[in-house]
């Protein structure tokens, strides 16, 4: 690692757990102060643990456990579906293809070399849950170059649909019988594609993408869930048909019941944008008060409020960190006041400043599928 880099991501995560906030914006300190107890949840199993990120497995957080605003690349959550290859860095190539003016090719070093941009970033697999307490969760400074540029100097021709975004992770599918050689892949409409938010990912919180999360290159698609951030890319082709691999038509499809013109039908859609949605992730007792803390994840669009509830009281306002960015989670807190001894049932809601409240689980749509699980969660709790 280049020393440069290890001593930025240092700086990173130093200054959360320091007092140099006011150098360094958009950041919120939701870390233990001393002398302060965590409350353990009645809900969680006493046998559920989270393990270390490893090798060609899934790996998710342990969201009690969350103690900065950018999660450590060793924490953030990992889902693959065809293992992880291992790329060669110096023979590494990624290919503009298709129906475009110039199909171009890019090496690592074509791309370190172009103008670079930052973003904050968090994002949610698209199977998140309250059975993992949403653990399938993270939020990182990214760095690398923006998509859009790329796409307008290879020339997306009249007619073109759809941009795919292919990864070197390679697996083998039965279809109707026949196993068929499958990489993972997503697409994106022309308009989706050409957000000026999209990038191609080559750092995550001052070091270089590190390889359970894509190494070295990796599609960025602010406000959707993770399923639409392909790691490992290594092809964007840009074609005149809807793009219907595994992970766009047959999974990560959300099967649920929707009103369309007056009739109930079972509708099926990929996973796409994140829904509106907020959990408490802790409470924190300190010389006898309480804080009620937690995050919320969404599109981008901006909030109006985050309100907690406490057992049948009535709602009242959190407070989100006002230098949370577009993209970002947002953490919140709620100075819990009197906080009686015994059994209690915790629950947040967020609210976008279009008026869109987030759903109650008695709300949401009829689904057989467990995608996009975005309702209220409440949590229970002994004090």
């Amino acid at each position: 690692m280049n020393p440069e880099d290890n001593g930025r991501r240092t700086l990173l995560k130093g200054a959360l757990g320091t007092g140099v906030l006011a150098a360094m914006p958009n950041l919120i300190l939701p870390a233990l102060a001393q002398g302060d107890k965590l409350i353990p949840f009645t809900d969680v199993p006493e046998n559920f643990q989270v393990t270390p990120a490893r090798p060609a497995a899934n790996h998710y957080l342990d969201t009690r456990e969350i103690t900065s605003y950018f999660t450590d690349n060793d924490d953030f959550y990992i889902i693959q579906h065809y293992g992880q290859p291992d790329i060669d860095e110096s023979t590494y190539r990624l290919k503009i293809t298709g129906m475009v003016d110039n199909e171009l090719e890019f090496t690592l070093q074509d791309l370190q070399n172009m103008a670079q941009i930052e973003q904050q970033v968090g994002f949610e697999c698209g199977g998140n849950s309250q059975r993992l307490f949403h653990g399938l969760i993270g939020n990182a400074l990214w760095g690398g170059v923006s998509l859009a540029p790329l796409l307008e100097r290879a020339g997306i021709q009249p007619g073109a649909k759809e941009v795919v975004f292919f990864g070197s992770d390679i697996g083998n599918e039965e279809i109707r019988g026949r196993e068929v050689e499958s990489a993972f892949a997503r697409g994106l409409s022309i308009e989706d594609a050409m957000r000026p938010e999209n990038m191609l990912a080559l750092q995550m919180n001052g070091e270089p993408l590190p390889y359970y999360h894509g190494k070295p290159v990796r599609l960025l698609v602010p406000g959707w869930y993770g399923v639409a951030n392909v790691k490992w890319l290594n092809q964007i082709h840009v074609q005149n048909t809807r793009f219907m691999g595994r992970f766009m038509g047959r999974d990560y499809v959300t099967l649920k019941k929707e009103n369309v013109g007056g009739i109930e039908r079972w509708v099926e859609n990929s996973v796409t944008m994140m829904n509106l949605k907020s959990a408490i992730i802790r409470v924190v007792e300190s010389g006898g008060s309480h804080r009620i803390q937690g995050f919320v994840l969404n599109d981008g669009t901006p909030l109006r409020s985050v309100e907690v509830k406490i057992d049948d009281g009535p709602w009242q306002r959190a407070e989100i960190n006002p230098r949370s960015t577009k993209y970002a989670w947002k953490l919140f807190n709620f100075d819990w006041e009197n906080a009686t001894p015994g059994d209690h049932t915790l629950v947040s809601r967020v609210t976008d400043i279009n008026g869109n409240v987030q759903a109650t689980q008695e709300e949401l749509p009829e689904k057989v599928s467990y995608w996009e699980d975005f309702g209220q969660f409440p949590r229970t709790i002994r004090i």
